[in-house]
């Protein structure tokens, strides 16, 4: 609205201060005007009065004098009265005026002093408390005593205030009107000078605006050079100032936000009341696997081992870093929380998570790397200088359990021979030199030729093999088939060969828009949740006896996952005891070259 507005304000004060200037200057003006024209009134009165004063005394015909003074007054549509003696008077024709009784001139307090030789002059007001007679017309009244020798006479001129009243109403309507053109032109020129005075304000607010909703390059127009041009030139240093800090901080953010995803270590921050504000990648992976572990719907963020919610109350009440440890599906998390400061007062804090398997895996694997390639190769080399004895011992005796005890030597150096052309392939692919000859399959054909590879083996095993597809059916993709065949053998025999008869085993093909997802679920007894993090190491087994029944090499798992990495890819585990295992691999449509 208008009288919520800048201009608006100023107009009407503006107007508001001109009207009680021109009501005082009015009311000051017409109290002048009309003290004016009552005294210009009473000055011409008494001046007629001497006029007729003098006529009166001077012509010795009283007759003669009084048609003179007849003509005078009817001139001036004055009424005359002449008192003689205070007991007669006489008084000019009637000029429209009422012929006032003697005891107005003789009985009123001040006229009649002018039979002492005073001059008196009696308005409206003063005549109206002594006359109250049937004319309602106010007069005005000069008494000048007559220098004659009985020294008792006097001249009285009247007339009625009506003229003085339409001069005066004249002077007011001119008072008036002159008022009333002042404020409609102090309207106009008030309307005008707070337009002119606030439209850079309105460009400012416009411009504000539009900084407010991100709009840093509008600039405030500089019209004019006194403190609104200086205030327009501070807004646009201003607006400038602000926009380099925006952008500052948007930089500083996009900064920020690219070190916490290039970080190898998890960061989570927490507000005051211990709930998640931000994570990087490596946090939001530590929280969807304790989510797996508790069974806990993966979109539920908030919900934060126990663990770090007792490490934030500690830093809190103890203001000061602290660390714990947690394992969470058998990897080993170290976390540093430290405070966060709103000046003196915690304002949350935020953790610093590491998985710490690696360097653990590295300590076991250099602990168990001599003795798992010693027990691995101690069994067949027993064997092969067992049996090789027993040849040259000549124990057996005939050419049939000569050609058995070959036949063990030979199988035992396959064996051998097996392990250690995987080792060779094991530590190419870990150092880089895995050659891929990559072809364009359809993911479906290919998914649903495996399966039917393994139909048999499951039978043999009671197992129920299921093959799942979701997406796109002709979806193809950029691998080499040879080592994708390679990757869902290993799993596939590693889950029948896991699961026990009347369990079942699942390959589920899911498209996604940027590659394919697979997974090979089973039933079977599961991996200890110590175990999880070495799956994919060299010579783990899940059988600590290592049996040679059900037990392979224990280089299967770590051959898959250096393919997997090969193109490009991820692989990972989950599982539970007496509840099955998950492989789950992902391959994207883009091949990287390595």
């Amino acid at each position: 609205m208008l009288w919520r507005s800048v201009v608006g304000k100023l107009w009407f004060t503006i107007i508001l201060l001109v009207s009680f200037v021109l009501t005082v200057l009015m009311v000051m003006l017409l109290q002048f005007f009309e003290r004016f024209h009552v005294n210009e009134a009473e000055s011409q009165l008494l001046n007629h009065a001497n006029m007729i004063a003098t006529i009166y005394e001077e012509y010795d015909d009283r007759v003669t004098a009084r048609m003179t003074i007849t003509e005078y007054a009817n001139a001036f549509e004055k009424k005359v009265v002449i008192i003689e003696d205070r007991a007669n008077y006489w008084s000019t024709g009637e000029a429209g005026l009422v012929n006032l009784p003697l005891e107005v001139f003789v009985e009123h307090p001040m006229l009649s002093q002018v039979f002492q030789g005073e001059r008196a002059v009696v308005t409206e007001d003063d005549f109206s408390e002594f006359y109250r007679g049937d004319s309602d017309t106010g007069m005005m009244i000069v008494g000048i005593p007559l220098h004659l020798d009985d020294g008792n006479d006097a001249v009285f001129l009247y007339q009625p205030l009506a003229t003085i009243e339409e001069t005066s109403a004249e002077t007011k309507r001119i008072v008036y009107f002159s008022a009333g053109i002042a404020i409609v032109l102090t309207t106009v020129f008030a309307f005008f000078l707070s337009s002119r005075i606030t439209s850079p304000l309105r460009k400012m607010r416009q411009v504000a605006l539009e900084v407010a909703q991100g709009k840093f390059n509008t600039k405030v127009p500089i019209l004019t050079h006194d403190e609104i041009g200086q205030l327009a030139i501070a807004f646009n240093r201003m607006r400038r100032e602000l926009n380099r800090n925006v952008t500052e901080l948007n930089q500083e953010k996009e900064q920020l936000s690219r070190i916490l995803s290039s970080m190898a270590d998890g960061v989570i921050t927490l507000d005051k009341r211990g709930k998640v504000m931000v994570t990087n990648p490596p946090a939001e992976r530590f929280i969807q696997a304790w989510h797996y572990e508790q069974g806990l719907v993966p979109s539920e963020k908030n919900e934060l081992p126990q663990a770090i919610h007792q490490l934030y109350q500690q830093v809190v009440a103890l203001e000061s870093e602290q660390m714990t440890e947690l394992d969470v599906q058998g990897r080993s998390w170290a976390i540093l929380m430290t405070p966060l400061y709103d000046n003196s007062y915690v304002r949350g804090a935020v953790a610093v998570i590491r998985d710490m398997t690696e360097e653990r895996r590295h300590d076991k694997l250099r602990k168990d790397f001599i003795a798992n390639v010693s027990h691995e190769l101690r069994t067949p080399i027993s064997m092969l200088q067992g049996y090789s004895e027993a040849i040259i011992d000549d124990i057996a005796g005939t050419d049939q359990e000569k050609k058995e005890l070959a036949k063990i030597i030979y199988d035992e150096s396959l064996r051998m021979g097996r392990l250690v052309n995987e080792l060779l392939d094991l530590a190419r692919m870990e150092a880089g030199h895995i050659d891929l000859s990559y072809e364009e399959i359809e993911v479906k054909t290919f998914c649903e030729r495996i399966t039917r590879k393994f139909q048999g083996l499951a039978k043999e095993q009671q197992l129920t093999l299921d093959f799942i597809y979701r997406g796109d059916e002709g979806k193809r993709i950029q691998v080499d088939p040879d080592r994708l065949e390679q990757v869902l053998t290993n799993l596939l025999s590693n889950a029948i060969r896991h699961t026990d008869p009347g369990g079942t085993v699942q390959l589920a093909c899911h498209v996604m828009e940027n590659g394919v997802k697979i997974d090979v679920t089973d039933t079977g007894t599961g991996i200890p949740e110590e175990d999880l993090p070495y799956v994919f190491e060299r010579f783990y087994k899940a059988d600590k006896a290592r049996t040679r029944g059900r037990s392979g090499t224990g280089l299967g798992l770590a051959i898959v996952k250096n393919i997997v990495d090969a193109h490009s890819g991820e692989i990972s585990v989950h599982s539970k005891q007496q509840e099955g295992t998950t492989f789950t691999a992902f391959f994207p449509n883009a091949r990287t070259i390595l």
